[in-house]
């Protein structure tokens, strides 16, 4: 039942396994079969939501079930406590049992009967536990997206796409076959796929979910405007990317949080991130204790109350970002001095910004190393990268532009943008039904200015 063989595989996996591949873990799974898609979910003490994944993706058209395995990466840390083992051995169990063919359960038998495949990583078993110091989600999506390299069928003429999901998700009817149709027709390299939150039916957490999906894309939304290579949400359950891709950027990172954000700006680094719409992903809205930031303890922080989560960014940050990205993305050269110039007429702190990024010493480094311009193009896309894009963000704001109402700075956003959207609101925060109107224009406007 393990899948580790290697002597089929094109040198680049070869190679990309040698360097960055990791021994340990192994699927457990018909090593006679091989695939064109490989769905990777890490699970830490998720057994009651695998039964809602399940049964959202077996709903899929079954065109792509025969070339498609559902990879799960059941992990935990030597120190982590018994009950989250003990959930993760529940796991391990429901998921040998369909992978072996065999179990009573209604769920399994409705899976073996549609054919999708299911197979496993053991990283929770005494002596496969993830290390102390990078065990995290990370590494769990790490492990599953190295060991889908080793299962794909490199004979077909599909592409090669790896998936990543949650095992707290569930997806659309109709998942499966757009995100794989749209990779091979329109022959993508790397993608998200459209997200939405499930709104719970508790007022307090419904708010909590509202108000934080509402920063994420307003971040995103803002990026846009600002013409930004980075204008693109960063969550892991929405990834995908197709196998050349993986290997070119060094595969996945092992950041306990945060993973997403650093391999999707990879990505964006040596190709173009695509939006995946016409379907859909539903991450939960639960607060959470696995990761130290991100949605689960954003829920978390807004249940309680220690901070007003009403803030957003202030919308002249993203002017001055706008304005930068057109002067330093354009195909007219300048040197450091002249780009510094440039900066303070924009904005005096965006010139201190890059003062204190010391970009005069390094753009003249830049310009000495690069042989063409397509070499400078590139340089300018790694110096101003998603996470140094969040820097300046993040200066501006400590920096004489500090964040705003969260509602008052949609309103603005939406005026600069042409976007036609009023709600007739005398609060600051508007109630639930106003707030979930503000959310639904958010949705359909970033898929109307995405596009």
């Amino acid at each position: 039942m393990k899948s580790n063989q290697h002597s089929e595989l094109p040198v680049t996996v070869k190679n990309y396994l040698g360097k960055y591949g990791l021994t340990k873990w192994e699927i457990s799974f018909d090593p006679a079969k091989k695939f064109d898609n490989v769905i990777v979910v890490p699970v830490l003490a998720e057994f009651e939501n695998l039964y809602p994944l399940l049964e959202s993706l077996i709903q899929n058209d079954k065109k792509y079930f025969e070339s498609t395995l559902v990879l799960f990466v059941v992990n935990n840390l030597k120190s982590s406590n018994e009950e989250i083992i003990k959930d993760n051995q529940f796991t391990i169990s429901f998921l040998r049992s369909i992978a072996e063919g065999k179990g009573k359960k209604e769920l399994i038998k409705k899976i073996l009967e549609s054919g999708l495949n299911i197979g496993y990583v053991d990283a929770s078993s005494k002596g496969l536990e993830l290390p102390e110091k990078d065990g995290g989600v990370g590494l769990a999506r790490k492990i599953g997206m190295d060991l889908a390299l080793t299962v794909f069928d490199y004979q077909s003429d599909q592409k090669k796409i790896i998936i990543c999901l949650d095992a707290d998700c569930t997806v659309d009817n109709n998942y499966l076959t757009t995100v794989i149709d749209m990779f091979n027709h329109q022959n993508l390299k790397a993608g998200y796929v459209e997200y939405e939150h499930s709104l719970p039916e508790d007022k307090d957490q419904k708010l909590a979910i509202i108000c934080y999906e509402i920063f994420l894309r307003y971040y995103v939304l803002g990026l846009k405007y600002a013409k930004s290579p980075y204008a693109f949400p960063t969550i892991g359950s929405t990834m995908v990317c197709d196998y050349e891709s993986y290997i070119q950027v060094g595969g996945m990172n092992k950041c306990k949080a945060a993973e997403d954000f650093y391999f999707m700006e990879k990505l964006a680094k040596v190709t173009e991130i695509h939006k995946i719409d016409n379907t859909t992903v539903h991450p939960s809205s639960r607060g959470s204790w696995r990761v130290p930031f991100g949605t689960g303890q954003r829920v978390n922080r807004f249940l309680n109350g220690d901070n007003n989560e009403y803030l957003l960014h202030n919308p002249e940050v993203f002017r001055i970002l706008k304005n930068w990205n057109e002067l330093f993305y354009s195909s007219k050269l300048m040197n450091a001095d002249e780009y510094l110039i440039e900066a303070a007429r924009i904005d005096p702190s965006l010139k201190n910004f890059l003062d204190t990024n010391l970009f005069d010493k390094q753009w003249k480094k830049i310009l000495e190393s690069s042989k063409t311009e397509r070499q400078i193009q590139k340089q300018k896309l790694t110096w101003f990268d998603g996470f140094r894009t969040l820097k300046l963000i993040h200066f501006l704001r400590d920096n004489g532009y500090t964040q705003v109402d969260m509602f008052d700075a949609l309103d603005r956003m939406f005026a600069v943008l042409g976007y036609e959207f009023r709600v007739n609101r005398n609060e600051i925060i508007p109630d639930i039904n106003q707030q979930i109107e503000y959310l639904k224009a958010l949705r359909s406007f970033s898929n109307y200015f995405c596009n």
